[in-house]
């Protein structure tokens, strides 16, 4: 199985997907990694990304995710994927992801925006992807999760709804 944290970002991706990996005892990916460094110089100078910058990524998380499945290997990944289209082409021949949009108010998000230094993505590109998130409908098999809890609660919920039990630790 692939869980795929999504959401804008300041949602906990990266925060809760460590968490939850760990307790999997399974692989973890940002896929902020996987950017281009045109898209990662474009975001830091404050400009938003366009669907034909997003694509080729989207393509590149995609080979990433069919390399876990190939491989039998189970992995936790944090990726944006803010619109419907986005997470369609996700879906399309992968039964084993299952995504997973973790959600919080606008000023949560600017509040750990505006805390988290060393990162790429300015926090005025905030309102863009508030503006592009697209959120699941009835029909679309999505999971929406609010993060109001600490990251840890925030991943007991996520592998409660998904069925999931953790590794045993030791």
């Amino acid at each position: 199985m692939i869980v795929m944290l999504a959401g804008v970002s300041g949602s906990g991706k990266s925060v809760v997907g460590t968490v939850l990996a760990a307790r999997l005892g399974w692989a973890y990916e940002d896929t902020d990694a996987l950017h281009s460094p045109a898209d990662i110089a474009k975001m830091r100078s404050g400009v938003p990304l366009t669907d034909a910058d997003r694509w080729p990524w989207l393509a590149t998380v995609a080979d990433w995710m069919d390399q876990r499945i190939t491989a039998g290997e189970s992995a936790v990944i944090a990726c944006s994927v803010l619109k419907r289209s986005y997470r369609d082409y996700l879906y399309r021949g992968r039964p084993a992801l299952r995504i997973v949009i973790l959600k919080a108010d606008p000023d949560t998000l600017a509040a750990r925006l505006a805390s988290r230094h060393g990162h790429f993505f300015p926090p005025e590109l905030l309102r863009s992807q508030l503006a592009t998130l697209e959120m699941p409908g009835d029909d679309e098999p999505t999971l929406v999760v609010a993060t109001v809890q600490s990251p840890a609660e925030t991943a007991d919920e996520i592998l409660r709804r998904l069925g999931l039990t953790a590794a045993p630790r030791g």
